[in-house]
């Protein structure tokens, strides 16, 4: 119906009584949304997803494995060759490591948001009168809690075979709440790809397109003089080489320099244009 209300003339008095358009009287009936209800409902949706973890311990495979093999794998095979011995290498290769594994994991943001599309949860979702934004952020803010563990175990490791940071403890969880902010930001690209994707797969596969050039193009393993002039340039202007370099000058030398500040504000970019599109797409698939 177009209108809100018809009138109908009852049988026998002639009397006009006013019927509601039942789309209307239901969208009149549901009060909006305020900002400390959302905040709420995001907060419930990532209890929910911790929940989920915990019942499911196979999702912190990737957050507990990959630090422990990357960061020993890396150093004593390529230590040698590319600083010449681990301990010289490992001022290099750690920060690396960290921002690495970080962006890698919150690639799974957008395979379990597919997942609980295809097995119907977020119907159910839709018929709770709660935030659009809720069932998107709530598994996000979960997440945080595996950034944290895959960029922590990291550093322990990189200190169990030798690593140093210069910076201190401040410098290395500066450099963690870095790592961690800017998988976050990233995360709502993988989350827009996972409203948009067929299947998890699909959505796995397109992330690590995405994700993995971008991660190894980079000059989180080698220094960018090393690199061939055309690379070096791309090098150069990739995020996460800023990322990269920001966790460096936090760990090694406590320095919060301008890689920091591209950093943060290159997140915030991510943040302002796809939060909104991942929104604006789960609404018209729901």
């Amino acid at each position: 119906m177009t209108t809100a209300t018809l009138d109908q003339t009852q049988p026998g008095l002639g009397a006009r009584i006013p019927i509601m358009d039942p789309a209307t009287a239901v969208a009149r009936a549901r009060p909006r949304v305020s900002v400390a209800e959302t905040v709420s409902q995001t907060l419930s949706m990532a209890w929910r997803a911790l929940k989920k973890m915990r019942r499911n311990p196979e999702q912190f495979f990737d957050v507990t494995l990959q630090p422990l093999l990357f960061t020993a794998m890396f150093a004593y095979i390529f230590g040698g060759a590319i600083a010449g011995s681990v301990h010289n290498y490992l001022p290099l290769l750690i920060p690396g490591i960290v921002a690495q594994t970080v962006l890698t994991t919150c690639m799974s943001t957008g395979v379990q948001l597919r997942e609980d599309m295809e097995k119907g949860v977020f119907d159910r979702f839709k018929s709770l009168p709660i935030a659009r934004l809720a069932p998107l952020a709530g598994p996000m803010v979960a997440d945080l809690v595996r950034y944290l563990i895959a960029a922590s175990l990291t550093f322990v490791t990189g200190v169990l075979i030798g690593y140093r940071p210069g910076g201190g403890l401040f410098g290395v969880l500066g450099a963690i709440a870095l790592s961690i902010f800017t998988g976050w930001a990233l995360a709502w690209i993988f989350t827009f790809i996972g409203t948009l994707a067929r299947n998890a797969r699909s959505v796995q596969g397109i992330s690590m397109l995405i994700l993995f050039p971008l991660t190894f193009l980079s000059n989180a393993f080698v220094r960018v003089g090393t690199l061939p002039g055309a690379l070096a340039d791309f090098v150069r202007v990739n995020p996460v080489s800023h990322l990269v370099s920001a966790a460096r000058d936090l760990a090694n030398q406590g320095v919060i320099s301008g890689e920091v500040g591209w950093t943060l504000l290159a997140g915030l970019a991510v943040i302002m244009i796809f939060a909104p599109l991942s929104v604006y797409s789960y609404k018209r698939h729901m």
